[in-house]
């Protein structure tokens, strides 16, 4: 495959500490709808984990694949609240977080004309969009009930 930029790498491994540090914070707060017997966010919770896990397998698999022993650096303190909204607002900061990220990696790959990584890039940040914007529909809807 060639040399791949060490920035493109830390990327990748940033994005790795970002997307598990997502499931953490999804299963905790499934764990908090839970015990707040809200059983459909909890669902929605677990679902949402299960996405950030499939993400997080797509950057290991692609670390791999150019010879990098995947490590995840940091995972970030979970972010919690007393109620389904705070909740909610923790989570569209983490997805914009991760956004941010992709947005900047697949910027620089283009930059540097890796079109690969900046194809990987762009495909994680059109799904973590989708999923910002679902949380902040679900938001809207939570608020004005």
């Amino acid at each position: 495959m060639g040399s791949v930029h060490p920035r493109v790498l830390a990327a990748l491994g940033r994005a790795l500490s970002l997307e598990l540090t997502s499931v953490q914070q999804y299963i905790t707060h499934a764990c908090l709808a839970d015990l707040w017997q809200l059983n459909e966010p909890a669902a929605l919770f677990r679902s949402e984990a299960g996405a950030e896990m499939q993400h997080s397998e797509r950057i290991i698999q692609c670390m791999l694949s150019l010879g990098v022993a995947p490590a995840a650096s940091q995972l970030r303190p979970v972010s919690s609240a007393e109620d389904l909204e705070g909740l909610l607002l923790a989570d569209i900061q983490l997805e914009n977080d991760l956004i941010f990220h992709y947005t900047e990696s697949m910027r620089f790959c283009l930059l540097i004309s890796d079109h690969l990584h900046a194809n990987f890039f762009k495909s994680l940040l059109e799904e973590e969009q989708q999923h910002a914007a679902e949380l902040v529909n679900w938001l809207k809807v939570l608020q004005e009930s």
